[in-house]
């Protein structure tokens, strides 16, 4: 077996996500020589299932294995129907992560470095496309590169969402948001806090809002305390005046 090449390997997992529980497995096949093997691993998100299926191929001469994709799977346990099926590519040890995985498949956003065919790197959002498939049913990938003119930090800046105040919060918030998870905030208005929680959405230039039992709501919800009252009392001006322009108007036939 060649160590070098294992170590390699081993490494590559877990910076993907996959942990150090196969590395005994991977040596096991690495050593018997094998042309191909896969190996397989279940991760739970959200307390959903997700079934791993990771592939490895021998180079010419054997001595090398490579890590080319895996497929994934999110299992509906009461309707098999409802799986969820992708696959992912991996270019010299690295891409989409086991979390990342899930996360589109779920139809949320990943922001990632890329190379493109130069070498050179690159910052985009990756999207599963439902509506463009490969011919063997795999979801293309959509890619909204930096022209695009999706900034996420502009689009969620003065919405007075408390995690923004706190440096180290704000880092944080931004990891999780890129990586795809749907993340919680905070928002104080009249003196209450209120939970929502958040995704990126590159697609549209914006952020998709959920309340605490993940039910979207509009983004209008999410303004600042200042905003919301400022509307309440414009639309109570609006109120007072349409009331008085009916009132002319029913004086006005009544003269007639």
């Amino acid at each position: 077996m060649n160590t070098q090449n294992a170590e390699f390997l081993k490494k590559s997992l877990f910076n993907l996500g996959f942990g150090d529980t196969l590395n005994a497995h991977l040596d096991k096949a690495m050593n018997a020589k094998e042309k191909e093997f896969t190996l397989g691993v279940q991760h739970q998100f959200n307390q959903k299932t997700v079934d791993y299926t990771l592939h490895f191929k021998a180079g010419d001469n054997q001595d090398m294995y490579f890590f080319n994709k895996y497929d994934a799977t999110i299992n509906h346990k009461d309707d098999p129907a409802k799986n969820i099926d992708q696959t992912f590519f991996i270019n010299k040890g690295s891409g989409i992560t086991a979390k990342e995985a899930f996360n589109l498949m779920e139809g949320r956003a990943v922001h990632k470095q890329l190379y493109n065919l130069e070498g050179q790197k690159y910052q985009a959002w990756l999207t599963l496309d439902d509506k463009n498939l490969t011919d063997n049913g795999n979801k293309k990938i959509k890619h909204y590169h930096e022209n695009y003119g999706f900034d996420l930090e502009k689009v969620i800046a003065g919405k007075g969402i408390k995690e923004l105040q706190d440096p180290k919060a704000k880092e944080e918030l931004m990891y999780s948001l890129k990586k795809g998870n749907t993340q919680q905030i905070t928002v104080t208005e009249d003196g209450n806090q209120f939970k929502y929680f958040i995704a990126a959405n590159p697609q549209f230039k914006t952020i998709d809002l959920f309340d605490d039992k993940m039910k979207k709501l509009k983004r209008e919800v999410l303004l600042q305390p200042e905003t919301k009252t400022n509307n309440r009392i414009k639309a109570g001006e609006q109120h007072k005046e349409d009331a008085a322009v009916k009132e002319q108007s029913r004086k006005a036939k009544v003269h007639v």
